[in-house]
């Protein structure tokens, strides 16, 4: 097709035929490519309208120093035109469908006894490509049935039939375990494996009834010779496809190849998802974001998507079934929205698809504070909070047999942990295990101490505990003149249960809620945090026994051991020379005695 110039003056002149018109500018850079059902009346709306034409439209038109057009048959020719000049030149004023990925295919070789096998390279020469699958996963179960179902060849031999003559090779671990028939020492006919291989073809297109069919004929010869052994490995093999098959959404046998398409858009951004419908089963499923470039209307955004998008998984189904009814009909393509069953169904699902793309992408690409918000406005109105609860601190108690007792508060500043403001808590009040004194002296402590020094209160307080542990941090507030100013609640591990105050029923939020998992995450930093805390005092503590129970070792020298070797173990490791450099020759040789001593006894 010979592209025809125009000086932009006269675009007046430019036929009343479909085809594609190319704008560029002074630098003669294509900015440009669009199709039209009409070239004179589309270019010439670019230039004669005085409204309705948005700036980013206005600024490509005072670019545009020549117009080049090229006429084809119909508009559909036009729309295919239009797309290979985007791929190739890709235009700043296009849309372009931007994917950084590369999407696996399987190459079927052009070779003796040709191969199938995974690649991301495409070299037309080398075979016959088949793809490209929308994840590796899917492409791997294509490629595990077939490997299944026939005897391909895996190794990269050259089987030219003088090297098989002459018995070059020999057959390897492939052929021993039945995975293959020794083409290699011409064990297989070409033949029968070419027969093989004409089956794997149509299970690559998706075909799985000629497949079917195939099996369960020879399963049936079998029978009927009464070779039930080899009726049964037929069958292995058919229930091998049927396996394959239930593994795909299926839609309906009876819906034959087909394509979906649905388009949710908003001022700056398209998303569109895609369906590949093939026998009845979903194989392929894609979604895209589309940037608006010119403020092209839904139709316009869906023509491109359903042009690349089905050139990009080499789809030739007739018929697409779209939510939005486009007005132009396309030579060749049944493009048309259902509004009753099956079809209608797959149009929905194909939407769900698309709706739930845009909102993940909308809470993506926004403020990282927004999509805090999110889970925190949720958990307000789960909990009926007059405030946004962007300030969350958390009590927890941890003793065990009622020693070392001590608490923790975690800080958590919209919905994510300040471990700045975290605080350990000694019990200093409260004797033996009782882990509701225990709740009443830290928080009246945290919250004195607040007061006092001005600090801002949370917008919620969430104890680690049911009825009794909530209770307990009530008392605390009402001693300090804050009750009721402070949302307070409490978390029952058991079943997840949420406790108000004066309240005898729990409230259970859905298990799945973003709500209860953040509330979850809160509560487990402070029981992490209670632990490790209790954990080091207890350890402290053993260390700092073991030393002052030597005579002549008091706290003082146990504390500079402590902090200089961390542990017993490092102690009882360490030469005299290195415990003198801590605490002198004396106490070191007291110390050093002590350790020998144990260790003579041990």
């Amino acid at each position: 097709m010979e592209a025809i110039s125009y000086a932009v003056t006269d675009y007046l002149q430019l036929p009343d035929l479909p085809g594609v018109y190319k704008y560029y500018n002074a630098d003669q850079e294509l900015i440009y490519v669009g199709k039209a059902k009409s070239l004179k009346k589309r270019v010439a709306s670019y230039f004669s309208k005085a409204t309705g034409i948005n700036h980013k439209t206005k600024r490509m038109v005072r670019e545009i120093q020549r117009i080049e057009i090229t006429i084809v048959n119909t508009e559909f020719d036009a729309l295919l035109l239009e797309n290979n000049l985007i791929k190739k030149s890709q235009p700043k004023y296009n849309i372009l469908l931007k994917d950084d990925k590369t999407y696996p295919y399987l190459l079927l070789t052009k070779e003796n006894y040709p191969r199938i096998f995974p690649t991301r390279k495409l070299i037309p020469h080398r075979g016959t490509y088949y793809g490209p699958f929308a994840s590796v996963k899917a492409m791997n179960n294509v490629l595990e049935l077939i490997r299944s179902l026939f005897t391909i060849r895996t190794c990269k031999l050259d089987l030219s039939p003088y090297k098989i003559v002459e018995q070059k090779y020999k057959v390897c671990l492939e052929y021993h375990i039945g995975n293959c028939l020794g083409p290699c020492e011409g064990l297989q006919k070409e033949s029968d494996y070419l027969e093989d291989l004409e089956h794997a073809k149509h299970i690559l297109k998706g075909n799985l009834g000629l497949a079917k069919g195939f099996f369960r004929k020879r399963m049936q010869e079998a029978a009927e010779d009464l070779a039930f052994e080899r009726a049964h490995y037929f069958k292995e093999k058919l229930d091998l496809l049927e396996k394959y098959q239930a593994k795909s959404l299926v839609v309906n046998p009876s819906i034959a190849d087909c394509d979906v398409f649905t388009l949710e858009s908003d001022e700056k951004l398209a998303y569109v998802n895609y369906l590949k419908v093939k026998n009845g089963s979903i194989i392929i499923t894609k979604t895209v974001e589309l940037k608006k470039k010119l403020d092209e209307s839904e139709t316009d955004l869906l023509l491109i998507a359903i042009v690349r998008l089905r050139d990009q998984f080499n789809s030739d189904s007739v018929e697409i079934l779209t939510n939005i009814e486009l007005e132009e009909t396309y030579e060749g393509l049944n493009i048309h929205t259902p509004k009753i069953g099956d079809k209608k169904r797959l149009v929905e699902l194909s939407l769900k698809n698309t709706k739930f793309y845009k909102k993940e992408k909308l809470l993506a690409s926004g403020e990282v504070v927004d999509k805090k918000n999110r889970v925190l406005k949720q958990l307000q109105a789960d909990l009926s909070l007059k405030e946004l609860p962007d300030h969350i601190e958390c009590f927890d108690n941890s003793n065990i047999q009622g020693t070392n007792p001590v608490a923790s508060m975690v800080y958590f500043k919209n919905g994510k942990p300040s471990t700045k403001d975290y605080r350990h808590y000694h019990i200093k009040t409260v004797e033996g295990p009782n882990d509701f004194a225990s709740m009443t002296e830290v928080v009246g402590r945290r919250y004195k101490r607040v007061l006092e020094e001005g600090l801002p209160l949370p917008k919620l307080i969430v104890i680690d505990g049911g009825k009794g542990q909530l209770s307990s941090a009530m008392e605390a507030l009402k001693a300090l003149g804050i009750y009721g100013q402070i949302p307070i609640i409490g978390i029952a591990k058991r079943l997840e249960e949420i406790y108000f105050p004066e309240d005898q029923y729990p409230l259970h939020i859905d298990k799945k809620s973003e709500s209860l998992r953040l509330l979850q995450r809160i509560r487990d930093e402070a029981h992490r945090f209670a632990i490790t805390f209790h954990r080091d005092i207890r350890s402290k503590k053993a260390f700092n026994t073991s030393l002052t129970d030597i005579p002549g070792i008091g706290k003082t020298i146990a504390e500079k051991l402590l902090k200089h070797f961390k542990s017993t173990k490092k102690l009882e490791a360490a030469s005299l020379e290195e415990i003198e450099a801590v605490v002198g020759k004396s106490k070191a040789s007291l110390v050093f005695e002590a350790i020998q001593t144990k260790k003579a006894g041990d």
